[in-house]
């Protein structure tokens, strides 16, 4: 995990069509804004049905299939 320090109206570029924006702190919170493409999907972490497995380039088919029974185990 890559872990950044941002101050208001700074911004995080993720690839060439990802900015995340910070636009307020405070009181305990964390505004952002967030600037994708519209076949990205972008959802809270506790709306998505079932989280994703940490993807590693070197994973097999059944170490990513293992990954997330393991995730869904641990719910």
């Amino acid at each position: 995990m890559l872990v950044l320090t941002r101050k208001k109206s700074e911004m995080i570029r993720i690839g060439d069509n990802v900015v995340i924006k910070v636009i307020s702190c405070g009181n305990g919170k964390v505004k952002i804004g967030i600037e994708a493409p519209n076949d990205v999907r972008v959802v809270r972490a506790e709306l998505s049905p079932e989280p994703e497995a940490p993807m590693i380039p070197t994973q097999t088919l059944r170490d990513r299939v293992l990954a997330r029974r393991h995730v869904a185990a641990a719910k």
